[in-house]
Order: C-alpha cells, then sequence, then structure tokens
C-alpha cells in the first residue's frame, strides 16, 4: 500500500511486479525482461518475496527536488527509494537520475550500462534491507552490489 505523502507514479495492471517509467526524460532500459529476471532472482536470494516496484528514470533536476521535498537533503543524488513494504516483502518507488548516472559512471570509470545496473540493485538491497549510513553498511552494500553485479553477467 502506498503511502500518499509520496509522489507515486500512474502504474499500468499488466500484472507484472516491476515497472519502468521515464519523468523529465526520454529513457528506457536496455533488455529490460533481462534486467526484471535478474532483480527477481536477487530478491529471491535475499529470502525477500517481491509484490512490486515502479523504476522512474528522471534527470538530476527532478530527483533533486523530491530529495529536498521529501527527505530534507539540499543535495543531487542519484536514487531515491520509497519503500512502501518492510522486509521480507519487497515493494517501492525507485527514483534514478539518468544525469547522475551518466556522469558517475565516467567518474567510477565504468561503463553508463554497469552504473546504471548498480544503482538498479541498489535500490532493490535498500528493498530488502540493506542499509548504508555506516560505513560497515556501505561496505556490506558495495559488496552485495558487486555479487549481483556478477550475477547479471552469469546470467547473459
Amino acid at each position: 500500500m502506498s503511502d500518499p505523502d509520496f509522489p507515486t507514479p500512474d502504474s499500468s495492471d499488466d500484472g507484472l511486479p516491476i515497472h519502468f517509467f521515464a519523468e523529465d526524460v526520454d529513457f528506457e532500459p536496455e533488455h529490460p525482461e533481462a534486467v526484471m529476471t535478474w532483480l527477481q532472482e536477487v530478491i529471491i536470494r535475499e529470502s525477500c518475496r517481491l509484490h512490486g516496484i515502479s523504476y522512474i528514470f528522471c534527470s538530476d533536476e527532478y530527483l533533486y527536488r523530491l530529495n529536498v521535498d521529501f527527505l530534507q537533503h539540499d543535495t543531487y543524488t542519484d536514487i531515491i527509494t520509497f519503500p512502501y513494504s518492510a522486509p521480507p516483502v519487497v515493494e517501492g518507488d525507485i527514483y534514478i537520475s539518468i544525469d547522475r548516472v551518466k556522469e558517475n559512471a565516467g567518474s567510477f570509470g565504468t561503463d553508463f550500462g554497469t552504473e546504471l545496473h548498480r544503482v538498479m540493485v541498489h535500490g532493490v538491497l535498500h528493498l530488502c534491507g540493506y542499509g548504508d549510513e555506516s560505513d560497515e553498511e556501505e561496505m556490506n552494500m558495495r559488496q552485495k552490489e558487486n555479487e549481483c553485479l556478477a550475477l547479471f553477467a552469469s546470467m547473459k
């Protein structure tokens, strides 16, 4: 169930548990079926149950406004995750700045696709109960992201 204070995209009623939307950018992920299969496998491996995830791809400015308006953070970010359930149930909206992912890919010396997948699974891991506030949590999150990226590579 959605919290009415959070922004929610209009979802279609196609019965699929993962949806992709775009707000103020023209973007669709490549190979969406493979990405959905991978994300569902990550959730299963984390002993969680997928109820529904909406990915909303947007610009830096769009995500910045959400960060200020809903989290009172006056900073740019690559991702904001709004959970609507607690683990083991996975349900939420994941907003991703395509601008920031492109910039971070260049800064981190990786390609856009890999960085996008890292950010996408980062949101899923938050919904599965992982945090990244402390140094230890952040290190654990990075390790899980790397494991998930390796899983995706093995599924191709």
